[in-house]
């Protein structure tokens, strides 16, 4: 059998890491994207060859980017795109930006890499997931569909974009065979946490922060034959944060 292949941004550190080494566990060829160049010390094959970085706050780059990605997919197949690039800008001292203290180039960065990326690069890879009958998993937040107190209002304007954009491609790359879902993680320890996500994990039914490879298995799930008939939904990662 020919080997999988996924595209993934923001692969460097956090669920990104996790996904790729869940992934190539599982034997898939993961093709990673992130700012920083490759990292030699990560702990799976092949990684500098199918690394590009990539600054997908930069249209132009990632537009450019497109063809790199397949030169990389051998039969014009991708089975898989995880759309997981996220930056969430803080204020001085960490503070939180709302829609009053968000200037609007901080705006267009973060919808740029958190929402606009997403639509370029399905639409642009459009037909080689159609060719492998693949699978787009869009990662959003807990942040989209409340206020949170650390993410500020951009990021989480541009998670509930991102969540509705899940919808709006299910129903649009349905009758290619491909399918479109999207997990909105909570509390993950990851390097995105801001001071004071304690206080929050005292209040979550199951009491603890997410692990990164707990939300890479439910993205390995979404794109795995087990979920062949799931399209168009948002998978809750947040230890009942949402109830």
């Amino acid at each position: 059998m020919d080997q999988k292949i996924m595209l993934l941004t923001g692969a460097s550190r956090g669920i990104g890491h996790a996904t790729v080494k869940r992934f190539s566990a599982e034997g898939w060829r993961v093709l990673t994207c992130s700012r920083a160049p490759f990292d030699p010390r990560c702990p799976w094959p092949g990684g500098a060859e199918n690394h590009i970085q990539i600054d997908l706050a930069d249209p132009a780059m990632t537009m450019r980017a497109i063809e790199v990605v397949r030169g990389k997919l051998p039969g014009g197949r991708l089975h898989a795109l995880v759309n997981n690039a996220g930056i969430s800008p803080k204020g001085e001292g960490g503070a939180r930006l709302n829609t009053l203290d968000t200037d609007m180039r901080t705006w267009g960065q973060v919808f740029n890499v958190n929402f606009f990326a997403s639509v370029v690069l399905a639409r642009s890879l459009m037909e080689e997931l159609a060719a492998a009958k693949g699978v787009i998993v869009n990662v959003t937040s807990i942040a989209g569909s409340r206020v949170h107190p650390f993410a500020g209002a951009a990021y989480a304007t541009s998670k509930a974009a991102l969540a509705a954009l899940t919808r709006e491609m299910a129903h649009d790359f349905g009758p290619m065979g491909v399918r479109v879902n999207a997990i909105a993680p909570g509390e993950v320890e990851t390097s995105i946490l801001s001071p004071g996500t304690d206080k929050i994990v005292e209040g979550l039914p199951l009491r603890r922060l997410g692990h990164p490879d707990e939300v890479a298995s439910v993205i390995h799930f979404l794109c795995s034959d087990d979920a062949s008939y799931v399209t168009g939904t948002e998978i809750e990662v947040n230890a009942g944060q949402h109830v």
